[in-house]
């Protein structure tokens, strides 16, 4: 399964541990690799051998995670449906009924820009399993490609003996990309509680998910990276205890073709890479699976519309814009909440 390179980093116990007064403690990280990407996971109060069981577990839960959702892997749940031909319903996890209920929900209040029936798009253009095309896709491949998209043609059926996806059209390409870090950030933050422990930082790529206070008794806190190739250049600080942060950046994960920056953003209602000045979303929500899917169709709407959702919507939006050789920063009533002045 590809996910996108984001644009957030864990900036707690990194680049904001000069901004603490008195001594100075660390907490217990664990690292790995996943979905292509990576996962991180800090922990207060959690000794040698507990993190070496636990590092287990994660990484387990995570394998399992991603036979669930791969796009990469022709024998996971979800290439499984996607190969099916058929229209009948199809028996589904219950957790994979909740990623796509959540999806279907943020694409209906984006009018159809967060789209995870994009599959086809995606690869087309290159970012999926197929490879990068030698030529820009012409209007007559587009057309063909957004031919088998469109969110009315899946649906999520509950019933008592379990649950269940079906398409309506056979060759209906579900892709849960835009929303697998999401989910498995908040998986791990399920896997912490049971495990008993209250003080965590967990991040799948770019999605991230707190509880309580991190090892010097302060609340974890992220860094927004601007949108640079300085690794370490903070827009903004935020503290979300007890929320999910996600980030979509239109900036690092491209290639050229044609003599044109081709941007991994597809706007599934043109079938082509997005044009528009938006470089960056930032979503804080009450889970990180419902922030990465409202990021990702911010993105795709661009400053202006993503603007009029995020306010409709009451949702906490950190946007950044490209303007002339600077860029400019907009942020919802609801995402000033979390922010933090980084003199404190």
């Amino acid at each position: 399964m590809q996910i996108f390179f984001r644009t957030v980093v864990v900036a707690a116990f990194l680049l904001l541990t000069g901004c603490d007064t008195g001594p100075q403690a660390s907490p217990t990280v664990l690292e790995g690799k996943t979905m292509g990407t990576f996962w991180r996971v800090s922990l207060v109060d959690v000794n040698a051998q507990q993190a070496k069981a636990l590092e287990q577990k994660i990484q387990a839960q995570l394998d399992s995670d991603d036979q669930l959702l791969s796009t990469w892997k022709n024998d996971s749940a979800l290439m499984r449906f996607n190969h099916a031909t058929s229209t009948a319903p199809w028996p589904v996890s219950e957790a994979m009924a909740d990623i796509v209920t959540e999806s279907l929900r943020v694409g209906e209040k984006t009018g159809g820009a967060m789209d995870i029936t994009v599959g086809p798009l995606v690869n087309l253009w290159g970012f999926g399993p197929d490879k990068q095309p030698e030529k820009t896709p012409d209007q007559a491949q587009i057309d063909a490609a957004k031919a088998r998209t469109g969110l009315a043609h899946l649906a999520v059926i509950n019933r008592a003996g379990g649950q269940f996806l079906q398409k309506d059209l056979p060759t209906l390409f579900v892709d849960l990309s835009t929303v697998g870090e999401g989910y498995a950030a908040d998986h791990l933050a399920r896997l912490m509680e049971q495990q008993g422990i209250s003080r965590y930082l967990v991040s799948v790529g770019g999605a991230l998910v707190s509880r309580g206070l991190n090892a010097s008794g302060k609340p974890w806190r992220v860094a927004i990276q601007k949108p640079t190739d300085r690794e370490n250049a903070v827009q903004a600080v935020v503290d979300i205890n007890g929320h999910g942060i996600s980030t979509s950046g239109s900036y690092r994960n491209y290639f050229e073709l044609d003599g044109k920056r081709i941007s991994h953003v597809i706007d599934p209602r043109s079938g082509r890479p997005i044009q528009h000045k938006l470089v960056s979303v930032t979503v804080i929500a009450p889970t990180a699976l419902e922030a990465d899917a409202w990021d990702t169709g911010l993105m795709v709407l661009g400053s202006e519309k993503a603007k009029e959702v995020a306010q409709r919507e009451g949702l906490a939006v950190y946007m950044i814009t490209k303007e002339g050789e600077g860029f400019s920063t907009w942020m919802s009533p609801q995402f000033s909440a979390f922010l933090v002045n980084e003199k404190n």
